[in-house]
């Protein structure tokens, strides 16, 4: 293919840009016409379907098939991508009894399409057709027709596939949509599938999975200022605990109380020696969280206090400290 000079205005590029952006988004807009009664029923034998939805097509359409295959999954409805070429070469073994089969092309004729609607078919399963040519023998051979016909490609040869599997792709989250909604599928749901991601953290991660890989800083109330120092530098969270004989929380000390202590008694012996304790520069009553609480509800307590850190305490006792630096590190915040 010969490159073509072709000197483009700046102005000429974001017109461009925003031609496709136009055209593609009133390509959208016209599938509402197409939320029909096929579709319902399209909705309905999914949700109803005791096996998996197969999603299949071939070029651009495999594409959306995948994406759509994994949209599906990710809410609550197993569905598995088979190329519609792989299928005519052994894959096909893969669609069982109860299957349903969705099969996703623009214009409903590419071969491998047709022979493997009719494939289908003699298997009894049911086909739905993701097409956008109403006329096609993909659409002739299926069960249930899911219209994403579009006036025009982006593409300015009006060839490329843009419009088109941009219609394919939102009609795929049609579905998704309306079965999470059937399903009751919640927030709490996506989380389970999603445990790595930041939504299933913020539902699921424990304030006990993060303090533990902390160092747990604490001194007693009659500790000296020197050990109190010493405790801190080595833990390196900013702060320490102090507890009584039981391990019971006491008060905790912050960098900024010894700051503070510092800049009230810069000019006194007595605060490296021993008649300055912990219990002379500690908060009592420090803000602390369960083990048991949500990593999130920790977040919540520490920017409704303005704090970096909070002391983790059960009724047994002073645990450990959770700090902002472990929520940063985690993606919940």
């Amino acid at each position: 293919m010969k490159t073509k000079n072709i000197l483009i205005e700046k102005q000429d590029i974001a017109e461009t840009a925003r031609h496709t952006i136009r055209t593609e988004a009133n390509s959208v807009l016209g599938l509402l016409e197409f939320i029909n009664t096929d579709f319902e029923k399209a909705v309905e034998l999914i949700f109803k379907c005791k096996a998996r939805l197969i999603v299949s097509g071939v070029g651009k359409s495999a594409l959306i098939a995948q994406k759509i295959a994994a949209s599906l999954n990710s809410t609550g409805t197993p569905a598995i991508y088979l190329h519609a070429g792989d299928a005519l070469h052994g894959d096909v073994g893969m669609v069982q009894h109860d299957d349903i089969v969705m099969i996703i092309s623009k214009s409903g004729e590419s071969a491998e399409i047709v022979m493997l609607a009719q494939l289908v078919k003699n298997f009894k399963n049911t086909v739905i057709a993701l097409c956008g040519n109403k006329n096609s023998t993909l659409v002739k051979r299926a069960d249930i027709f899911l219209n994403s016909t579009v006036a025009t490609e982006a593409c300015p040869n009006n060839l490329a596939p843009t419009s088109s599997t941009t219609a394919q792709m939102v009609m795929g989250d049609a579905l998704a949509v309306c079965l999470m909604k059937l399903r009751g599928f919640e927030a709490e749901d996506f989380a389970k599938f999603h445990p790595g991601g930041t939504l299933g953290k913020r539902l699921f991660l424990k304030v006990a999975d993060l303090y533990i890989h902390n160092e747990r800083p604490e001194v007693r109330k009659n500790s000296s200022i020197k050990d109190v120092i010493i405790v801190m530098t080595k833990s390196r969270l900013g702060a320490t605990v102090v507890t009584d004989e039981n391990g019971k929380v006491e008060g905790v000390i912050t960098d900024g109380d010894l700051r503070r202590m510092l800049e009230k008694n810069i000019s006194e012996p007595k605060i490296m020696g021993s008649a300055f304790f912990a219990k002379d520069i500690m908060s009592k009553f420090p803000k602390t969280i369960h083990p048991e609480d949500l990593a999130i509800e920790a977040l919540d307590k520490m920017r409704a206090n303005n704090i970096t850190q909070l002391v983790v305490a059960d009724e047994t006792g002073y645990k450990g400290i959770i700090h902002l630096h472990d929520l940063v590190r985690e993606g919940i915040i």
